[in-house]
């Protein structure tokens, strides 16, 4: 499950925080937290790139490990266009509030495997 939500540095899409060097210095790029235990289950180490996909698209975001998830929870601020976490969620509007469903939904991580392909040949002349 999916959670999404602002983080303290930053306000709203960061159209506006991101172009401070000392507020974007405090968080430069989009993170998903995800329980330790549950990305030790899925071979994801802390700082790696992995695919968080739902049944409206996927993004590509850095793993940061921590024991504030639950199990089967991840957060992901909405302040990164590189890695906009609302690519995934539902933009159906409540009748009522008149917003749409940004907060929560259903998700899958992988994790990124290794491209493979020809090594770089070392010592080689340029």
């Amino acid at each position: 499950m999916l959670t999404t939500g602002r983080i303290y540095v930053h306000y709203h899409t960061g159209t506006m925080t991101r172009r401070s060097p000392t507020l974007n210095k405090e968080v430069e790029e989009a993170f998903a937290e995800i329980n330790p235990r549950q990305a030790k289950e899925l071979g994801i180490s802390q700082g790696e790139k992995v695919k968080v996909l739902s049944k409206r698209g996927e993004i590509e975001i850095k793993a940061d490990l921590s024991d504030r998830m639950e199990r089967n929870t991840i957060f992901i601020p909405f302040h990164f266009v590189e890695s906009a976490a609302n690519v995934l969620t539902n933009p159906a509007f409540d009748p009522i509030a008149k917003i749409p469903e940004f907060k929560v939904c259903a998700v899958r991580i992988e994790k990124i495997e290794a491209k493979s392909g020809p090594s770089p040949v070392s010592g080689a002349a340029h």
